[in-house]
């Protein structure tokens, strides 16, 4: 078995989980950089292998272990974390194209499992109250860590109707939360002030830290193919979560969230990317009966989750998010193309700038 993506939380805890269990004869892990000391210590017998899945050698690391699981987890959402967007993207698509590639080629391959994202259902004020695995999003992401969800999709797809003899489980998970994983809607939910955009209040779906890595496992013990949506059931309004957390909001104007969102990332407090910004303001929630029946198994309920997060939540540095708020006066005030402030949108070609 081989699990890519294993120097971060969720790779370093699914291959530590895997490797503890006395049926899995021996299990890989994979990623560019060795794992922290944190992460090493979850990994127990996983046999660490610093590899570039970019590269077609991973066609050997497979090849030579004679693989017959692959577990892909290794699809960045923060272009801070990948080194750049540029760099994210690589990763993420040509990554997995060559992980896909070496697949295809290994005649022991018997089952692939990928982690991908409920990002791709986009998010739209006309999208439908529940996404099901088979409706097509009303707005196609067209830019970031979803654009990339898409785009690894359509190779993994293709990947399955060339390898049909293999088991091919396709996991979209809801925005993760827990008390110890760190992800941008957990850095977001840690300001001391939150900003959220104003006149929306969007529905928040959320997968417990811990429900993951068990969805994870039963994918490569079980025989479940095809596509789930995985996460709670219910929601959370944004404004009922920052009450829960006791967190004051920022209400901004949306033409602002850009310039927000930036000042945010420059003090890297969160790296939210655009389509990350979309969602705070049209929110997502999927369907997930599917997992529920084809599983016989569900996630905690998504208030539950939050429960398990707001017990051990703490808030990020106050003097780092006053920088980042000075930030973004002196970015508007120096702004050749102002935002206005009235809320009643641009026009002409500054409209093009906002």
């Amino acid at each position: 078995m081989l699990v890519t993506g294993v120097s971060r939380y969720l790779g370093s805890r699914l291959a530590g989980v895997l490797a503890a269990e006395p049926s899995i004869d021996r299990v890989i892990g994979v990623d560019t950089v060795p794992p922290r000391r944190e992460q090493a210590a979850q990994l127990g017998r996983t046999e660490f292998v610093r590899a570039d899945i970019r590269n077609p050698l991973i066609a050997k690391v497979i090849a030579q272990a004679e693989v017959d699981t692959v577990v892909h987890l290794n699809v960045i959402a923060t272009p801070l974390s990948a080194g750049g967007r540029t760099a994210m993207k690589e990763i993420n698509v040509i990554g997995t194209m060559q992980l896909l590639a070496a697949c295809q080629k290994a005649p022991s391959m018997r089952k692939l499992v990928v982690k991908s994202t409920t990002a791709v259902y986009g998010s739209s004020p006309r999208d439908p109250a529940l996404f099901t695995e088979d409706v097509e999003p009303r707005a196609v992401p067209r830019s970031g860590y979803a654009k990339d969800a898409v785009e690894v999709e359509g190779y993994v797809r293709g990947f399955g109707r060339r390898r049909p003899d293999v088991t091919l489980s396709l996991l979209r998970f809801t925005n993760f939360i827990g008390p110890v994983i760190e992800t941008p809607l957990t850095r977001y939910l840690s300001l001391p002030l939150v900003p959220t955009v104003l006149g929306f209040d969007p529905r928040i779906q959320l997968c417990h830290e811990d429900d993951g890595i068990e969805v994870l496992r039963r994918a490569v013990h079980e025989e479940h193919p095809g596509i789930f949506n995985v996460g709670g059931s219910g929601v959370l309004l944004l404004s009922q979560a920052l009450r829960r957390l006791g967190r004051p909001s920022l209400p901004i104007i949306s033409p602002a969230v850009t310039v927000v969102a930036r000042a945010l990332r420059n003090a890297r407090l969160v790296d939210f990317s655009p389509e990350q910004m979309r969602f705070l303001e049209h929110g997502r929630v999927v369907d997930v009966r599917r997992l529920e029946q084809a599983f016989g198994w569900a996630p905690r309920p998504t208030a539950q989750a939050f429960d398990a997060f707001v017990e051990t939540s703490r808030a990020l540095p106050v003097e780092a998010t006053v920088s980042a708020t000075e930030q973004v006066l002196l970015d508007l005030l120096a702004s050749r193309h102002p935002v206005d402030i009235t809320g009643a949108g641009a026009t002409g070609k500054d409209a093009a700038h906002v």
